[in-house]
């Protein structure tokens, strides 16, 4: 079997194979060797597409409301990429892949390109990988990349550093609509879907959120929408995609994509540095020893947990710090 080069995959990357782009993201999320090269070689022609995050509790229907969004864009011309974000099996940690079972329609078409990805144990609601997976969809050039998040509830924060427009989706029957949003996902949310409208107690949930929305502290000018949606049928996209849209032009005109775009850069670099120092921190021989002692030491009470951090630091390289932990 002939081994690609760099320079052929990044050739049919650009003129749009399919297979090859797949290939990239595999491997991003497997971290192999060389993928660092691949990346940058395709990292200038990332910055245009528009970035929409689904988040919200289990069952509140955000696939179907990716689904029918897509339809959406693509009768507007535009290119989707979806990346929807799977709880990883405890057994093969791969992700179980209901989102891609649930989207099956949207296969044949070759507008549209769905990668499901396992969350892996990450927090937040977003796979490790899941900004460089788009990062690769923009560059391949998709006008949309929408993010799908695990839908775990109210852990799922991180949607918002790596979208554009943060869609939060909620349904009457997800219990006291204000207490499920105090734990942040109000902060986060430019536009609040309330699904399946039609049963009992849409109108009171809607209610609440307008009620919350007059609380929160407004977020550079831009006043969050509420929306009903019926996602089985159809009813409430259309409406949903003029808000979306309406929020990009938001952006757009008060010039904070250039703004949006440093943020995200900076919290890239950040999560990169932070997992190669656990990748140092969990494979370096010398730093287990240091770590084992200080366990020891800390239970033989010669030690408290801080300054076994101190020491742990100074065995990593980084010096020992005066402050407590």
């Amino acid at each position: 079997m002939k081994v690609s080069t760099t320079e052929e995959l990044i050739e049919r990357f650009e003129s749009g194979d399919r297979a090859t782009c797949a290939r990239l993201i595999s491997m991003v999320e497997n971290e192999s060797l060389g993928v660092q090269a691949l990346v940058g070689a395709v990292y200038p022609k990332i910055g245009r597409a528009v970035r929409i995050g689904i988040t919200g509790p289990p069952g509140a229907g955000k696939s179907t409301i990716t689904e029918k969004l897509t339809f959406n864009l693509r009768d507007q011309g535009l290119t989707v990429g979806i990346v929807a974000v799977d709880p990883s099996s405890p057994f093969t940690g791969g992700a179980i892949l209901g989102d891609r079972v649930r989207m099956s329609r949207l296969f044949t078409d070759p507008g549209v390109f769905i990668r499901s990805m396992a969350t892996r144990g990450s927090l937040g609601g977003l796979a490790c990988k899941t900004r460089e997976v788009c990062d690769i969809l923009d560059a391949f050039g998709k006008d949309v990349i929408i993010i799908e998040t695990v839908g775990v509830g109210q852990a799922e924060l991180d949607v918002a550093r790596a979208a554009h427009t943060t869609l939060v989706v909620l349904v009457p029957e997800s219990g006291d609509g204000i207490q499920a949003m105090k734990a942040g996902l109000m902060e986060i949310g430019d536009i609040f879907v309330v699904n399946k409208s039609d049963r009992e107690g849409a109108d009171r949930l809607v209610v609440e959120i307008e009620m919350m929305l007059d609380m929160r502290t407004k977020n550079e000018g831009w006043n969050p929408k509420t929306v009903k949606t019926i996602a089985q049928t159809g009813e409430g996209i259309e409406t949903l995609a003029e808000y979306i849209q309406a929020h990009h032009e938001y952006l757009e005109s008060n010039r904070l994509l250039a703004g949006f775009r440093e943020k995200t850069v900076r919290s890239e670099i950040q999560d990169l540095v932070i997992q190669s120092f656990s990748q140092v921190f969990l494979s370096d021989n010398a730093v287990q020893e240091c770590l084992e002692h200080c366990v020891s030491e800390v239970l033989d009470g010669r030690m408290n947990p801080g300054e076994a951090c101190s020491q742990i630091l100074a065995c990593i390289g980084f010096g020992t710090s005066s402050k407590s932990h």
